[in-house]
């Protein structure tokens, strides 16, 4: 097994790699050699860094259409098999919201945590907090949302909400026990100022729910690979966004998301990213 001390760049951008490539930290380490500790170490440091780094390079963004929606995971246990102890520890449901521009596919914002009105509000405050300029923004049927986008803002938004309507599956009750309900149709709830009805739409940010749960094995559906601390799934959740931004070529876009935007104008190397860690840490 090897040590932090003891790998170098390109020992830790496999590891790094593994595990934004849908791996799990005791795959990761069969894979590199790496012991569990070592993994988990490396997560944290370069998952702090890659929230801290965008968080500063993500602002002014000259957006047009914003989609924004929240994907569910949980830490430890889900919620209603964890203890109050548990949930003091940060265990327990955790949603991650995200917002994804349209036109360019950057994850403009996300935040890990519950799913109140609270969260709501933190989440919209940061997201038009990093726009430019006006934009059309189209949410799902969560409630929080209204008041949320209300404070951020006010009536400088064209806003949409679309509600999806759902039913059961026609197949039989054992088969849909790990299926979701069937999307029926959709209904466009509250609107604010002049939302583009052919932009109404969570269809890109939905696809990004999906390619996080297919990149990070910690949301993979029935799997022990969860996140056992709050910690590590946050950094976690950094690191994938940092490596969908800037390193990952969208495959219709030909380039990073962080290209299209105009933020950089190369795709990254996990190299790159850890000789950014470096930097961050100076």
């Amino acid at each position: 097994m090897f040590s932090m001390n003891s790998l170098n760049i390109k020992a830790k951008a496999a590891i790094l790699t593994a595990l934004c490539e849908g791996n799990s930290i005791a795959s990761t380490c069969r894979m590199t050699g790496a012991a569990k500790n070592t993994v988990i170490k490396l997560l944290l440091e370069v998952g702090e860094a890659c929230d801290a780094y965008q968080d500063r390079v993500l602002r002014n963004l000259a957006c047009k259409r914003i989609q924004c929606d929240e994907i569910w995971s949980f830490v430890g246990s889900k919620e209603k098999n964890t203890s109050k102890a548990g949930k003091r520890e940060g265990k327990g449901d955790a949603w991650t919201w995200t917002a994804i521009d349209a036109d360019s596919k950057l994850i403009v914002s996300w935040l890990v945590g519950g799913r109140d009105a609270g969260y709501a509000h933190d989440f919209m405050q940061d997201v038009a907090g990093r726009l430019a300029s006006r934009v059309q923004l189209t949410v799902d049927g969560h409630r929080p949302y209204l008041n949320a986008v209300a404070d951020a803002f006010g009536n400088n938004i064209d806003f949409a909400q679309l509600i999806k309507v759902y039913g059961q599956p026609h197949d039989s009750t054992e088969r849909r026990r790990y299926s979701p309900a069937e999307c029926s149709g959709t209904t466009i709830g509250k609107t604010v100022g002049s939302p583009d009805v052919d932009h109404i739409s969570t269809s890109y940010v939905e696809r990004q729910n999906l390619t996080m749960r297919m990149s990070m094995r910690r949301f993979t559906r029935l799997t022990n690979g969860f996140s056992k601390k709050f910690a590590n799934h946050e950094a976690a959740v950094a690191l994938h966004f940092m490596y969908y931004n800037f390193c990952r070529q969208h495959k219709t876009l030909r380039v990073t998301p962080a290209m299209q935007a105009g933020i950089c104008d190369y795709i990254w190397s996990m190299e790159d990213v850890l000789n950014m860690v470096e930097t961050m840490d100076r």
